[in-house]
């Protein structure tokens, strides 16, 4: 195997035997499979001008089938072999329309057995493309079309689709297979994604929004109740919904995790006399909090981490894009409705959740309840009050290197304010930070798809303030990131025209030197080095 999608892969330059993430070699082939299967219909869509709009559940499948290879997603082999083979049966299917004389491998492929499938997977692999930067831009661009995807996939089980961002991921997809292509039509596509990762952004925005009311500020309560419960992870705020209905009268509370924390912040949601809060919190602490929660755990999409305990492991359910061996997947019928009576009837079993802390967070701080506040946010920044916004948006993980954040964020000065959004303000959401003339200092949009928020918020304040150029605003970017979903963030803040973003706690080992180069020249990407320096840096 080799995968260095994530920003934990072994050493920064890749896993070959077992993925950090906890994936084995069969597991990471298959996934290579899949991406190439999909890359195949891509190249059979663009080549035969086939019309998105009529591909229908094609469409879904392929956002799907990316979003399953997502860093810490799926890890069943078994989910993943099913899914290879419907999508090789839909592919030939829509071949049948396809005159084109050439077509690339990936259109015509055929494997028989799992062994097979793990043969042909050796062969089509990230090194199988043999030029560095080549590689580098293909796997960017593939990245970009996984973390686009996610936030399609989200706004499809809203009821929202947009056929202009299906095309867009066959027109990439399809390119990642052209030998002929040359760099700089590679680098112009990188962009392109960016844009269309804004499109995805404001789709699932406005998915979200309209269906269950703009996020508004809300003290999120982190302490439990004495009854039997469930803890939903994950971004899926349709699966939210339907646990919240489902479980309405029974008798157990429903908690949220990591990535689902956001959901509080919706006023739809707030209406249920059992959503209590949430319970504790970056993805990766899962592995004791887990223990600690006692009952069912309901993955609605990453981040899974391998279970330590068959005990926790029987609690685990999974659902959409997510799949763990040997946890129970609840799939939707043909309407998109789930069934999650057999996790509230295992969770009236099992005890109620252990108290880790008490208090409340603060958050809600999407675009609309920004902008409500606008007045007051121009004249601190108009009186000096707030000298600098500093976006932290991003992921969290494990490695000890990402304690700078929190450290950075206890010693940004009193009179700057941060703006985040993903799991990264896992590291700071509760620390004492305070507030400025009532604002606090920490503005938590929400999951790291409202990362879009951040965006709208800066644009919005450049036309308050009456400037040209966004980067003339008072706002730092020290980002950090972790999988798929916080690269197309990051390619859509620059398609923006957002420029000296830095990037951390290392910049991706997929940028080869050359595209890493054309970066920091072309757009001003940095890492990050101590945090007394970047500070001294930022506000100097």
């Amino acid at each position: 195997m080799f995968c260095y999608q994530c920003q934990e892969t072994a050493a920064c330059k890749g896993c070959t035997v077992k993925g950090v993430c906890g994936k084995s070699a069969d597991t990471a082939a298959l996934q290579d499979l899949l991406i190439y299967t999909v890359k195949g219909i891509a190249e059979l869509v663009v080549k035969g001008g086939l019309d998105v709009s009529r591909l229908g559940k094609l469409n879904y499948e392929a956002i799907n089938s990316l979003f399953i290879t997502i860093t810490n997603a799926n890890f069943d082999d078994q989910a993943i072999e099913v899914q290879i083979r419907k999508l090789l049966s839909m592919r030939d299917d829509i071949r049948k329309e396809v005159t084109a004389a050439a077509l690339h491998d990936a259109a015509v492929f055929t494997v028989t057995t799992r062994e097979s499938m793990l043969e042909k997977a050796a062969t089509v692999g990230v090194l199988a493309t043999e030029n560095e930067d080549i590689r580098s831009l293909r796997e960017l661009i593939t990245y970009g079309a996984k973390g686009m995807s996610a936030y399609a996939e989200h706004a499809y089980n809203l009821g929202s689709e947009d056929n202009a961002i299906y095309s867009f991921l066959y027109e990439a997809l399809a390119a990642t297979l052209d030998d002929a292509l040359p760099l700089d039509a590679l680098v112009g596509l990188t962009l392109k994604t960016g844009e269309y990762g804004v499109k995805a952004m404001a789709l699932l925005d406005g998915a979200n929004t309209s269906k269950y009311g703009n996020p508004e500020i809300t003290a999120v309560n982190i302490g439990v109740r004495k009854n039997p419960a469930i803890l939903i992870s994950g971004h899926d705020l349709t699966d939210m919904e339907q646990l919240l209905e489902q479980t309405k009268g029974t008798g157990v509370d429903v908690y949220t995790h990591s990535e689902m924390l956001p959901a509080n912040y919706y006023p739809a949601f707030k209406k249920y006399d059992n959503f209590v809060g949430n319970y504790g919190n970056a993805w990766w602490k899962q592995t004791e909090e887990f223990v600690s929660f006692h009952g069912p755990i309901l993955f609605t999409t990453n981040c899974i981490v391998p279970p330590k305990s068959e005990e926790v492991k029987g609690r685990i359910y999974t659902t959409g894009a997510s799949g763990y061996p040997g946890c129970r997947h609840i799939t939707a019928d043909t309407n998109g409705k789930k069934d999650f009576s057999e996790i509230i009837a295992l969770a009236k079993t099992l005890p109620s959740p252990e108290e880790i802390e008490t208090g409340s967070i603060i958050g809600g701080f999407a675009h609309n309840q920004v902008m409500a506040l606008a007045d007051k946010v121009v004249d601190a920044v108009k009186s000096g009050a707030i000298k600098k916004f500093f976006v932290m948006a991003g992921c969290d993980g494990r490695m000890k290197s990402r304690d700078y954040y929190t450290e950075f964020a206890k010693q940004l000065p009193k009179d700057t304010v941060i703006l985040t959004a993903g799991c990264a303000k896992y590291r700071y959401n509760k620390l004492p930070l305070g507030d400025i003339g009532g604002i606090p200092r920490v503005l938590d949009a929400g999951q790291c798809n409202d990362s879009y928020s951040l965006a709208v918020i800066a644009l919005k304040l450049k036309e308050v303030f009456g400037l040209d150029d966004v980067n003339d605003l008072p706002i730092v970017y020290n980002i950090a990131w972790y999988e798929q979903k916080a690269v197309i963030v990051l390619l859509a803040l620059l398609s923006l025209g957002v420029k000296n973003i830095h990037l951390g706690p290392t910049l991706p080992a997929f940028l080869s030197p050359n595209v890493a180069k054309v970066l920091v020249e072309t757009f001003g990407i940095a890492g990050i080095s101590s945090v007394e320096d970047d500070i001294a840096l930022f506000t100097a």
